[in-house]
Parts: C-alpha cells; structure tokens; sequence
C-alpha cells in the first residue's frame, strides 16, 4: 500500500489497517487500489525467455471486485494456503472490523501491494506488513473468503442471515476425521503462483485480527491437482490426472456453482459452497500396488490418463464396454462411481492441491490431496462422497481427515463496500 494513495473520506487508511477506527466509520472507507486491477495477462508468446516467463507469472493479476469471488472460477495457481478460523471476539462489532479489514486488505494483496508500512521510520515502531512478499508481485495471487455454519449461531446475532439447510457435513464412510482439522467459523483459500506470496498474504490477514480471530487449522499445497480452461490436467500423487471431466464454465457454473436463489439469502447469490477435505494417501501402500489394479481402481490409463474403453485423456467413458462378457471400467472404479453420467448429471468444481506434511507418527509418509470444491448445493458433495465413501475401490488406499464446509458469499461488487457488511446493516 503506497503512501501516495490519500486517505478515505472519512477514515484513513493507516488507521483502518491499525484497527484503531470506530466501526462506523467503516462504511465510508474506499478499499483500496484494488478497482484498478489488471485483468488476466495474455498468453505469453513462445519466444520469451525463462526469465521473461518469470516476470510476467511475477505481474498477472486478477480483479478483486466483481460479481463472484476470484479463486473459483480462476485457472487455479500453482500454490495453496488454505486456512480456517474460529471467531474470538466477543461482539458484533468487532467480528464488523476484522470483515471490513480483511476485504480491504484483499484488494491490496492481490494488487501485489503491501498492507502498510514494510520499514517504519522510527527504529521502535512495528512493521504492519511482514515483508517477506516485498517486490515479488501479485503472482495471480487470488484470496477467497467463506463463512462456516457456526459463524451463524446467537454469538454475533446472525442466525437470520444464516442460508437455507447450511450446516456442517454429516458423518460418512471413508471418514477418520481429526478434530483439529475440523470446521471453523471462516476461512481463506490463498492461490498463487508463488508459495511465498500466499503464505504472506494468510499471514498478515491472521495477525491483522489476531485479537479476534484464532488460526484452527491450515494446509499447504505445493501443487495444484485440477484444470482450468487452456490448463493441461495435472497429476495427483498417486500419479493418475485429476479432475479431467470437472465442470467447466459457462453453463456449468451456472447449473452446478453459481448459488442462486436457492439459498434464501440475498448474500450469496452469485456466491457458491466451498468443501475442503483433507485425504491421506497411504503411499506405500499404493506404490506395491501392481499397475493393472491401480488402472482398474481409477478406471484410467496411468500414463495417457484415457478411461479404459478409449485411447485418449478426454475421450467420453463407455461404462457399457465389455470384454468376455466382464465390464471394461468396473462399476466400482473411481471414475465410474463419479461420473456425472451416473449420477443424474450431478457436477462440482474440483479445486484441490497436493500436500505433504512430512512423516506421520511412525515414520510413514504424511501426504495427500487438499480437495476443495465448488458447488451450489453442499447436497452435490455429500451425494457423491456417500457413494464414493461406501464403494469406491480407492477407498483402501485414502483416509479423510480433515473436513469443513464453508458458505462463500458473491464478489464485492465495487470498492467501498466489504464482505458481510449486510449482516450489520
């Protein structure tokens, strides 16, 4: 955030991003630098250099303001920082100013701009922004914010503005849930294509509130496991490509994304639900498993990622095939148990990311797929999980362990305004 920039009307903005301001004032605070955005940076020609590649992956951009949130629809960013929170405030008001707060600091973070002072003049002040991102650029860095079932309980008086049979995922198989990876009252999906300006940005939105808020859970991905338009489709770490048939624009977003207004909340329309699911892979377990079952298990050719009945990635799945008479994509594979053809046409958003988190308690490799998704309903996951959960063969090599579901409302349509602000109006 530049010093050249003035101060609001009525707030300034070192004050605001001190947290020093009254409440009140909160309304007439213009947000930033982020309505000047760039959009998405052109394709960049064949003829630039490795170094030229760099900096223009260092300069892409995306619009903060809008009518949906970035991170959804986004060609998703090569890094993740996925982070929960609980609430600690005490009051509506305080809960106000983190929301005014964070939104503010969205718009300059994923300009690529600190959120304060990085070097205070005098030798005792404190830096506000940590610095580690300085120079760096935005690195398509994209922040999407999402509200969990319990932000809507009496505490803040906001049980009204709770949307229609939004609560947390029921209990299904396929689950070893921890409860330090569970649910929270918010949380932030940071995107970006350097690791090091997602982490900055959770990390200053985290101490920006850390007298209101508390970190419940967070995870790293260091790869991303989907496709966006133009992407090629990415491999998860059991080695087969992810997320071939996800939804894909256009009118799937509309049909199976977008939120309407289905939920009952003027809010969240053109908002979506976010699921994150954090699945352990039992690695060493996969990796004795011969090639002919790990294809029979996902129903795809490991290398070409080709359903079995076809001869390439995108060719549509014959669940009919067979051969002496037995099926050539099991019913119980992956791809088939999934498949919107088999499901009434029921899509998601896939969006999740690799993971690895070291070793587990007894030496075993701690790694896995952050998976995150989209939809309208949370009925769409929880309809697809329950089968996958009880059939799937994939089932003896994954665990879930972490869980949450999360309401996330439209875009900010314009500086000026921040997310939540009808809740206090």
């Amino acid at each position: 955030m530049s010093e050249s920039i003035p101060a609001a009307d009525t707030l300034s903005r070192r004050t605001f991003f001190n947290g020093t301001a009254a409440v009140a004032g909160v309304g007439g605070l213009v947000l930033g630098a982020g309505g000047a955005l760039a959009g998405t940076a052109a394709k960049a020609p064949a003829a630039l250099s490795d170094v030229d590649l760099m900096a223009q992956r260092a300069t892409l951009s995306y619009p903060f303001y809008g009518g949906h949130q970035a991170g959804i629809e986004t060609p998703p960013q090569d890094h993740l920082v996925f982070t929960a929170f609980d609430v600690t405030a005490l009051t509506a008001v305080e809960l106000q100013l983190v929301l005014a707060k964070w939104s503010a600091a969205m718009a300059e973070l994923t300009a690529g701009a600190p959120v304060g002072k990085i070097q205070p003049e005098r030798e005792q002040g404190i830096p506000v922004d940590t610095g580690e991102a300085t120079d760096m650029g935005p690195q398509g860095l994209t922040l999407t914010l999402g509200f969990g079932p319990s932000l809507f309980d009496e505490r803040f008086g906001l049980e009204k503005f709770k949307p229609l049979n939004f609560a947390d995922l029921p209990a299904m198989a396929g689950e070893s849930l921890n409860p330090a990876l569970m649910g929270g009252d918010l949380c932030i999906q940071a995107c970006a294509n350097d690791p090091q300006v997602a982490y900055h940005a959770v990390r200053n939105l985290a101490r920006m509130a850390r007298t209101a808020v508390r970190t419940k859970w967070t995870v790293l991905g260091f790869g991303r496991a989907s496709a966006g338009a133009a992407q090629s489709t990415p491999r998860n770490l059991m080695g087969f490509k992810d997320g071939t048939r996800n939804a894909s624009g256009g009118v799937d977003f509309d049909e199976h994304v977008w939120v309407g207004d289905e939920a009952g909340q003027p809010w969240m329309v053109g908002g979506s639900y976010l699921v994150a699911r954090k699945i352990h892979m039992l690695i060493e377990t996969w990796d004795e498993d011969p090639i002919g079952d790990q294809q029979s298990i996902f129903g795809r050719d490991k290398k070409q990622g080709a359903p079995l009945s076809g001869t390439a990635e995108h060719d549509v799945p014959d669940f009919h095939a067979t051969v002496d008479g037995t099926p050539v994509i099991a019913a119980d594979s992956h791809i088939a148990l999934a498949a919107h053809e088999n499901n009434n046409g029921l899509k998601i958003l896939r969006r999740g990311y690799n993971f690895t988190d070291g070793l587990d308690s007894v030496g075993r490799l701690d790694a896995g797929l952050m998976f995150l998704s989209f939809q309208k309903s949370p009925e769409q996951f929880i309809t697809l999980q329950r089968k996958l959960g009880s059939s799937d063969r994939l089932n003896e090599y994954i665990r879930h362990v972490g869980s949450g579901v999360f309401a996330v409302p439209a875009g900010i349509p314009a500086a000026g305004s921040y997310y939540g602000k009808e809740f206090f109006a």
